[in-house]
């Protein structure tokens, strides 16, 4: 109200109007199901990816040695220089995937390493002495002292790669996207459209987050019932 220049700063008013506008499109829930799948798909490969390798650093030295640098490297880089990078060699249309994995996959991986790392020997010693199988080992050893670490990089990495995907989108503007529509908004000085898309944004990281999350916690829970 101060500024009196919505195209400066526009009110939440215009704001929820032009939502409700892009709501009662197709393209818009185009453009949500293009962005979801694509950075939910990189967020899931991270998850696999970062777990699969933690466990074979915890198991093999060389491994870790060798993947460490590589960790580090891929979080000491700005996320602007790796879509400008990964955009000279692939398709726009899968450069939210990559982006968002490369965020995601340090995070679990360095969380889930360091959960390993703090397992205690004894108990995996006291494991095998009295010949435990593999899963059970798993299941009250291995889940119950990584899982703190696992969920704290998951609620992390969920906060990284919807930021990383969607700014992957604005630069390499993949038709139908999220990152297209802000884009465009920008171009056209569409400040009510800009704020709608950034809302929608943040509505979607905040509710897959939690509900991810209670998917992990409901999931551990089942597995402490049954032992």
């Amino acid at each position: 109200m101060a500024i009196g220049q919505e195209i400066l700063l526009v009110s939440p008013v215009a704001v929820l109007g032009c939502l409700g506008g892009l709501i009662r499109t197709g393209d818009f829930w185009m453009s949500i199901l293009f962005s979801f799948i694509k950075i939910i798909g990189g967020f899931l490969a991270g998850i696999a990816a970062g777990t699969l390798l933690a466990g074979l650093a915890r198991a093999f030295r060389w491994v870790g040695d060798l993947l460490e640098p590589f960790a580090q490297t891929i979080k000491a880089i700005p996320v602007a220089s790796f879509i400008i990078l990964v955009l000279i060699w692939i398709p726009s249309r899968n450069l939210s995937i990559v982006i968002t994995f490369l965020m995601v996959f340090p995070v679990i991986y360095t969380n889930i390493r360091a959960g390993l790392e703090s397992m205690d020997d004894q108990l995996l010693e006291m494991a095998q002495v009295f010949g435990l199988p593999t899963m059970t080992r798993i299941r009250y050893i291995y889940v119950s002292q990584v899982l703190p670490y696992f969920r704290s990089g998951c609620s992390l990495a969920l906060g990284l790669c919807w930021k990383a995907g969607v700014a992957a989108e604005v630069i390499g503007i993949p038709d139908r996207s999220i990152g297209e529509k802000l884009y465009n908004a920008k171009i056209y000085l569409n400040t009510p459209e800009l704020f709608a898309w950034t809302l929608v944004i943040i509505v979607i990281s905040v509710v897959f987050e939690k509900v991810f999350l209670s998917v992990i916690d409901r999931l551990v829970g089942k597995l402490e019932r049954m032992g």
